[in-house]
Formats: C-alpha cells, sequence, structure tokens
C-alpha cells in the first residue's frame, strides 16, 4: 500500500541477483562507500577502473559526506543501458532494490509536519538523521538515508510511540534540508500562538464569543515575520502560481496552486492566520484595519536566488475572517520559450500552424495558474518581428516587453477591454493580444 505523503518509487531492474553475498553495509554501522562502489561495480554500472579511483579519492576526503553524495558529485553516467545518470535520486533507488526497501521522495505539499514534534523532537531527529513523513493512530513512516542504523531508533520509538514504526530510504539531501524547515516552521507557529494567547476576530464568530478578552497577535513580531518569509520561499520553490490563506472556524488553512491544482499546505491557529494577514496586508499598503471590504495590493520580494518577484494581493471578507490570495507573478516564467514550456513535435507544429495564419482567433482557455498568458507571451515574442505590429490590452501588463505595443485597462478613466479594442483597431494591427473576454461587447 502506498503511504500519503510521499511518493514511492520502485527501483527498475536493480534487485539484487540471486547468490550475491556483498552488501552495501553491516547492521550497525553506515554505509561505507568501498562497499557501495563494489556493488556497482561488480553489477556492471562502473568499471573497475572507476571504483578504484573513487574509493582512493575518498580515502584522501576529509569531509563527512554521505557515500551516495559523494558518488553523485562525481557525474558518473551507468554503463549498462539506459546509461542512467547516477545521481543521487537514482542511487537511492538502486540502494533500496539491494536491500527490499522502498525508496520514497519527500513531498512536502503531503506531509502534515505540525505533527512531527508529536513523535519525535528535533535533538532526536537530528542524532539519527531521521524524519517522519505519516503520523496515523496505527503506525508511524520515518525516512532515514542510513537503512543500517535503525535497530536502535526503531525499538526505541516503537516502545515508546506503542505504534508500528516502518522506516523507509530517502535522499539524505532532502532529509538535510527537510529536517530543519520542517522542525524549525512548526516550532515558529507554536510560539506564536503562545505569544498571542486568543486573538479577537472580525467574524460571525465573535457573536458566539462576546464574552471573551484577549489580544490580537502583532502584525510585527519576529516569528509571524519568519513565518510570512518561510511561506513566500516555499511556494516559489514550489512553483506555486497562488498562494491561499483562508481561515476556517478551528484552523486556517494554506493552500498552494500548483499547475493548475490546489494543494493543502500547512493549518495555523485563526490569530496566527490573522496575524499572517495583517502582516502582508502592511508590507501590501493596504489597510490593515479595513476588513469588511475587499482590498487589493501589491508586494515586490526576491526568491531564495536574488531575482525579484511580485505578488499580487487580493482580500475578501468571509464568516470566519479575511481570506488573503497572493498571486504569484515572476518575470523569469513568463520569459520562458516554447522549448522551456515542453511545447514540442507535433503539438508545437499545430500551435505555430494556427498562430501563424493571417487571419482568425485563437483562445487561449484553462484554470488559474495553468500557463496561459506564459504560452501567449513566447508566441507573440516568435511572432513579433519588424515586419509585424503586436499590440495588447492587458489587465494588467504582466511583463513589459520592447516588442510589443501594450496597453493597461483603466477602469478609472472607463478605459476597458471593449474600448482598448476600439481603439487598437485603428493603430494598424497585425495581432492584438486581448488579456480577458469579461463582457459581451469585448467578445
Amino acid at each position: 500500500m502506498v503511504e500519503a505523503g510521499m511518493e514511492v518509487r520502485a527501483p527498475e531492474g536493480r534487485a539484487q541477483a540471486a547468490g550475491t553475498r556483498l552488501m552495501p553495509g553491516e547492521p550497525g554501522r553506515r554505509l561505507m562507500i568501498d562497499r557501495l562502489l563494489a556493488l556497482l561495480a561488480e553489477q556492471g554500472e562502473i568499471s573497475e577502473e572507476t571504483r578504484q579511483t573513487l574509493s582512493r579519492d575518498a580515502l584522501l576526503s576529509s569531509a563527512d559526506r554521505h557515500p551516495l553524495v559523494m558518488i553523485a558529485e562525481r557525474k558518473l553516467k551507468g554503463l549498462k543501458p539506459p546509461h542512467a545518470m547516477l545521481d543521487v535520486d537514482w542511487l537511492c533507488q538502486w540502494l533500496a532494490g539491494q536491500i527490499g526497501w522502498r525508496h520514497v521522495r519527500i513531498d512536502p505539499l503531503k506531509v502534515d509536519f505540525s505533527r512531527i514534534g508529536e513523535v519525535m523532537s528535533k535533538a532526536y531527529a537530528n542524532r539519527y538523521r531521521i524524519l517522519p513523513l505519516e503520523v496515523t493512530p496505527d503506525s508511524v513512516t520515518i525516512a532515514t538515508a542510513e537503512p543500517y542504523l535503525t535497530a536502535e531508533w526503531v525499538a526505541e520509538l516503537s516502545h515508546t510511540l506503542r505504534r508500528r514504526v516502518m522506516p523507509v530510504l530517502a535522499s539524505p539531501l532532502e532529509l538535510q534540508r527537510y529536517l530543519a524547515e520542517f522542525f524549525d516552521l512548526a516550532g515558529t507557529i507554536r510560539s506564536a500562538q503562545r505569544n498571542g494567547q486568543t486573538a479577537v476576530q472580525n467574524n460571525f464568530e465573535q457573536l458566539v464569543e462576546l464574552g471573551r478578552n484577549g489580544r490580537h497577535f502583532d502584525a510585527n513580531d519576529q516569528h509571524i515575520v519568519t513565518v510570512v518569509d518561510w511561506l513566500w520561499q516555499y511556494a516559489f520553490e514550489q512553483r506555486a502560481s497562488d498562494i491561499h490563506l483562508e481561515p476556517r472556524r478551528d484552523l486556517g488553512v494554506v493552500r498552494f496552486r500548483i499547475d493548475g491544482l490546489l494543494n493543502n499546505v500547512y493549518q495555523v491557529p485563526p490569530g496566527v492566520m490573522s496575524a499572517m494577514t495583517s502582516r502582508i496586508k502592511l508590507l501590501g499598503r493596504m489597510d490593515v484595519v479595513e476588513k469588511r471590504r475587499p482590498q487589493d495590493g501589491r508586494i515586490k520580494t526576491r526568491a531564495g536566488d536574488g531575482h525579484e518577484i511580485e505578488l499580487r494581493l487580493s482580500t475578501l471578507p468571509t464568516a470566519f475572517g479575511e481570506k488573503l490570495v497572493m498571486r504569484v507573478f515572476d518575470p523569469e516564467v513568463l520569459s520562458r520559450n516554447f522549448a522551456q514550456l515542453g511545447l514540442q513535435g507535433e503539438d508545437l507544429a499545430r500551435w505555430q500552424d494556427m498562430t501563424g495564419r493571417p487571419n482568425g482567433i485563437v483562445l487561449v482557455t484553462g484554470p488559474t495558474g495553468s500557463g496561459k498568458t506564459t504560452t501567449l507571451y513566447a508566441t507573440l515574442r516568435a511572432l513579433a518581428t519588424e515586419a509585424v505590429n503586436v499590440s495588447t490590452i492587458e489587465d494588467p501588463i504582466e511583463m513589459v516587453e520592447n516588442s510589443f505595443n501594450q496597453m493597461q485597462v483603466q477602469p478609472a478613466i472607463d478605459l476597458g477591454f471593449a474600448d482598448g479594442i476600439r481603439a487598437l483597431m485603428r493603430q494598424d494591427p497585425d495581432i492584438i493580444m486581448v488579456g480577458e473576454i469579461r463582457d459581451l461587447e469585448t467578445a
């Protein structure tokens, strides 16, 4: 049975052959690079010369790194078809096949890391380099990159938790990253909740709790600042197109839209959710006090690699408080070409045939965040030569292009899509891109 919160990958033809005595490790000891290299050479994935070279280099190296990472850093290709790159992911799948374990890819969107603290402390997890992935009333699934060092902690946790402990193999790089990230975020949420006690919210729930007094969380509280910063960076890494902060009766829900689908990411107490919303509204120069009317705003921030990203904010009053949606606009995404979008072969030929005709209309439709604007910009950049006049009317202009004539919708002066189209028709256009068809007149 596939456990929730992980992606299980079975090794492809890597099971240990019958009669093979060489194993990649010994009980009670860490994985040994000499054993791993010898097994790879025995199975024909690397040459004997490569094995000797890597073994010699490993002896000379003083770095304390996981042996799978050390092998992957050499960027070797397997000698056996299909000559796969021997990266950490491939090596983990291969190792899982040798020892009869399941290999998992840690998917943060499916791990309820708010429950990690129920299973073990951060110090215990760091001691054994393990990470709980799923907690149920009967069992706990725990990831490790050291399959021969499980006896001690499996016995301890089984006795303490009185549940079945199921170890699985995961990438040492993923464990190194998520160990700190998940435990730190869970601790930050708990600290923010303790500092704020019970927050009074401007919603229908107040009618029931008028007799209870409590103070609001401070939007500038360091814990709240940390949670918001983490939320943004995590969303950028996961390629989220939208971030939703949705208040609920008991726990607020944080959701990301990825590839057109919404995914639950985390649950936070209502008071923390309210403070996060206030913090983001403050940065977006919105009225923090006004919670009865919808508001719009924008924030410019930077991703982990330093490039600039813009967030478009929209709030909506709901029964349980303010709902906040942040639309992520990444200029680097909009500048992708057809190859980077995965549009190729017959699909690309059909698309270029449709968009290259001298007349007609092409409708690009799809759910939010599915890549409509990215596809349109890539197409217009390919069509906008010196001999072609490309004009657009957008709301908003998501990225300024030198080769386009771009017009911004301005409701304040009654300049809508229909008015813009009429004006563009008098500008000798070859191609017009209309951002949205909102009404019958525009259509």
